[in-house]
């Protein structure tokens, strides 16, 4: 699967589904606001990185991926499970551009509030581009050098005399 940038996928999500993100987002962001005025605001500061938004995007990617394959007549399991495990991928990747951010965000606070988020947000982009290309390059290196293989050798341990 390639990553690609759709508006028609904006059509396709019913509003329903736009509530349920906004108020599983709402209720992590209330949690850890509760949680950093008893604990303090480092330890809100953790539980403010929940992933509840990924929770249900993950869902409904899988469930209009399969929806959309079952309307075709064909099973949609599998690439229903696919897309969402891309989801996941790229919400892995942009983990490590959000440890950049809060890296950079607490090395640069001290100077000015304004110039730490313009700084980790530079960051924050940088890196997770960066994750993203590398992980695709790899990807890409990977299948070259799996499909270089002789073709006796395919789908079998054992290269036939």
């Amino acid at each position: 699967m390639l990553v690609k940038l759709s508006s028609s996928a904006l059509k396709e999500t019913r509003w329903y589904e736009y509530a349920i993100r906004f108020v599983l987002g709402g209720c992590a962001t209330v949690l850890a606001g509760v949680i950093g005025s008893q604990f303090g605001v480092t330890v809100g500061g953790l539980f403010l990185a929940l992933p509840a938004i990924f929770c249900a995007s993950a869902t409904l990617i899988e469930s209009h991926e399969r929806h959309a394959k079952e309307k075709a007549g064909l099973s949609g399991r599998r690439r229903g499970q696919k897309a969402a495990a891309l989801d996941a991928a790229g919400a892995a990747l942009g983990s490590i551009g959000l440890a950049a951010f809060a890296a950079i965000f607490h090395a640069t606070v001290g100077a000015s509030i304004a110039f730490a988020f313009i700084a980790a947000l530079t960051v924050w982009a940088s890196v997770s581009v960066s994750a993203w290309w590398l992980r695709r390059k790899l990807r890409v290196t990977h299948r070259s050098h799996r499909s270089a293989r002789p073709p006796s050798a395919k789908g079998s341990r054992f290269v036939k005399p």
